[in-house]
């Protein structure tokens, strides 16, 4: 019971069960550099404003920076028994420095040393997750650069629908990660409020600096409300969500790669350094991690939903239900990093299968449409040439032809405004070349997003 630091209002020892389950070291551990660095800026506070000693504060920022190194170096190992990190620090200060130690946790209470740990551990995250999301951007956008030309079959209803170009499709998902990475900016700057000096959740009777201890920690402002700061778990829930929606969008990609590779398609292969075979069929070759990436953005979901299933039915302010926050976030944090580093590597090894993306972009006629703008251009409403092109697409495939391959007597038999120049406006080359709507495939327009995109990619610092 001596080793608890609220031990003083309780006179039996905790059941050691109770004590196991109660325990988050195991997990918040890895806050270790954050707790630190939110004990040094509220230590220099504290002296400063001459609630403790200044001789007292700076022998609690050396020791406190001594601890760092010794956890740093290995010297020092967590305690598994201990509650917390808060705890295992603060302990290991106190054996350090004795009374001198136990000054630290003047004017603060777990709760708000917790809340502003997990905010300093989770703005250091997104750096990183900005920077790897960044690093698949930058490699989408080099990849489309080489396959502005590229023709392949753009699809509805996993059916084939019109020609675009390898390097279309791959802009697709550039932009959604560079909206991932607009979302988890925003996130990150929410959440760059300071809740140290909240307390337990009403603050303190001392005459703290709040403003000093968020300026010391980087955060643009101490959040306004003590019982909010203690509280708020906002930040968590709009980050995994960040994040589940980043999983999503390499879910749909992955989903696509391990159709791509299939043999019914087969407009990729993987490099073998990133699929694997199998323990009876030796012509295998898995894509498991892109099947792997598909399976991880559930979990990911599901870290989302437990954030906030936790928050929904808790009062003011602190509860110990919040605790799970830290293994949801984790778990989403850690797996989102995990599939981000894999994925780009796979990707830029994999071979585009060029020629079989254009026989597929042969088959399906997916140049219908442009058949009937064909008849549109030459004055026709465009439900009677939908009509007539539908029409012809039917006889085609009564006959074994395609639009290109169908005699012009067939075409004139429907409309005397068909004319050769019809092979030429419906070829796959023409189909693409032409569509220079804006955001559309045709190389032109293809090379203008890559350009823009790289210009906002830019942008995140």
């Amino acid at each position: 019971m001596a080793d608890m630091m609220w031990a003083g209002r309780f006179s039996k020892q905790v059941d050691a069960g109770v004590n196991a389950f109660n325990s988050s070291i195991a997990f918040d551990g890895r806050m270790y550099r954050h707790d630190i660095q939110g004990s040094i800026a509220h230590a220099t506070m504290l002296g400063e404003c001459g609630i403790i000693p200044q001789e007292d504060s700076a022998k609690i920022i050396e020791g406190l920076k001594e601890i760092l190194s010794d956890i740093d170096s290995g010297a020092l190992e967590l305690d598994p028994n201990a509650e917390d990190i808060h705890m295992f620090v603060e302990a290991e200060l106190t054996k350090r420095l004795g009374d001198v130690g136990k000054r630290l946790h003047t004017a603060r209470s777990r709760n708000d040393q917790v809340a502003v740990d997990l905010r300093l551990y989770l703005r250091d995250e997104i750096a990183e997750i900005m920077a790897m999301v960044k690093k698949l951007a930058a490699a989408l956008i080099e990849m489309a650069a080489q396959h502005t030309e590229t023709i392949m079959p753009g699809y509805t209803h996993l059916q084939r629908a019109q020609p675009i170009t390898f390097a279309h499709h791959l802009m697709a998902y550039v932009w959604m990660l560079l909206r991932d990475l607009d979302r988890l900016r925003d996130a990150g700057e929410r959440m760059n409020v300071c809740p140290l000096g909240c307390g337990a959740l009403a603050g303190t009777t001392y005459h703290t600096d709040r403003q000093r201890t968020s300026d010391l920690l980087g955060f643009s402002a101490p959040m306004p409300n003590s019982l909010d700061g203690v509280s708020d778990r906002d930040y968590c829930v709009e980050l995994c969500c960040a994040m589940s929606l980043l999983m999503t969008h390499l879910s749909r990609f992955s989903e696509e790669i391990i159709l791509w590779c299939s043999w019914e398609f087969k407009f990729v292969e993987l490099d073998d350094a990133f699929a694997t075979g199998s323990s009876i069929m030796p012509q295998k070759k898995n894509p498991d991690v892109t099947e792997l990436i598909r399976g991880k953005t559930g979990r990911v979901n599901g870290d989302l939903v437990t954030l906030l299933t936790m928050m929904k039915g808790l009062p003011l302010a602190y509860n110990k239900d919040m605790q799970e926050d830290k293994e949801a976030i984790f778990d989403a944090i850690d797996n989102v990093k995990l599939c981000v580093k894999t994925f780009t590597p796979m990707l830029t090894t994999m071979r585009v299968l060029k020629d079989n993306m254009r026989n597929a972009a042969a088959r399906g006629f997916i140049n219908a449409t442009d058949c009937a703008d064909y008849l549109v251009k030459k004055g026709m409403p465009f439900r009677d040439a939908y009509k007539i092109t539908g029409t012809l697409v039917a006889q085609c495939i009564e006959k074994g032809l395609t639009l290109e391959t169908l005699p012009m007597a067939d075409y004139k038999a429907m409309t005397e405004l068909f004319d050769e120049d019809v092979y030429q406006a419906i070829s796959l080359e023409t189909c693409v070349r032409e569509r220079k709507s804006e955001g559309g495939p045709s190389p032109e327009e293809v090379t203008k997003q890559i350009a823009l995109a790289k210009a906002q990619l830019e942008k995140f610092a």
